[in-house]
């Protein structure tokens, strides 16, 4: 069987191909920000979501997209501040749709990241070393860049077994990377550590210290808040139980995928993770 890696590595290869049709058909994917405090960014485009703080000391990145839109990243980051030299980049995990442009925007910068992700990303072959992380670690870390504070916190596993998140604390501003998709059904890479139960955990523990100002970057999506996010904890406590509950009687995994969730979560499958794929996630947790 593939690895869950590897799905996702077709999958943003298909995406670097898409990229490239539409870059002659139309140009360039769009790139778009979104100002969330002063001196910090939301970009969001082809790869997961990037939060971005400028200054005059640099620049510091969360997650890095692919290589191939790393130019258009760094020209919507100049819009805001001319000159932009990137001298810490944050990677929320190791999937290649947050960590392929790392060498691109951050080539010679300070790489920080959870120790798995050092890890899986030196075994990868087709990844860029000059993106690999520089700095890794496990637990809590406090960067100090442009008169903030940004404190960076390993997870137990969930996603994968190398996230963290980023909180921006004097904006009130945190980046879950993909411990939360916005309004639609999560990937949880269960053969690279992942955990359905530590997933809806942490997620739950996250919810725990934010409050209702809160703006919550997600790894894909637009900028939610902690009502979105106790909506997104909702689905996946309830759509785990009425899929505990199709095994409790004896369904099997082909049977309950047939049978399928309720109705009011259709809107939330979308072309990456459908509802049957996440009723095999959860049949398997």
């Amino acid at each position: 069987m593939k690895s869950s890696y590897n799905f996702i590595y077709a999958v943003t290869l298909l995406s670097s191909a898409l990229y490239s049709c539409t870059s002659l058909a139309a140009d360039a994917p769009k790139i778009i920000s979104q100002q969330l405090a002063e001196g910090l960014y939301l970009v969001r485009g082809s790869g997961g979501n990037i939060a971005a703080l400028l200054g005059n000391e640099g620049a510091l990145i969360v997650d890095s997209q692919f290589a191939e839109t790393a130019p258009l990243v760094k020209a919507e980051l100049q819009r805001h501040h001319k000159n932009i030299h990137v001298n810490t980049l944050i990677n929320t995990h190791f999937h290649r749709d947050h960590t392929d442009g790392n060498a691109a925007l951050a080539a010679g910068a300070r790489i920080i990241a959870h120790q798995a992700v050092l890890t899986r990303l030196q075994k990868n072959n087709d990844f860029n070393k000059e993106g690999l992380p520089t700095d890794t670690f496990v637990g809590e870390k406090t960067i100090k860049l442009n008169g903030q504070q940004v404190l960076l916190k390993t997870m137990p596993s969930s996603h994968t077994d190398g996230d963290l998140i980023v909180w921006f604390r004097a904006q009130n501003v945190l980046h879950m990377g993909d411990l939360f998709f916005a309004d639609r059904f999560p990937f949880i890479d269960v053969e690279n550590g992942g955990s359905v139960a530590g997933y809806i955990e942490n997620s739950k523990n996250v919810l725990r210290i934010i409050n209702d100002t809160t703006q919550v970057i997600p790894g894909h999506g637009k900028l939610m808040n902690k009502s979105g996010l106790q909506r997104f904890i909702d689905m996946m406590e309830q759509t785990l139980a009425e899929v505990s509950k199709m095994k409790s009687q004896g369904l099997s995994e082909e049977q309950a995928v047939i049978k399928g969730l309720s109705e009011k979560w259709k809107s939330w499958s979308w072309n990456f993770i459908t509802e049957e794929k996440w009723i095999r996630t959860l049949y398997n947790a």
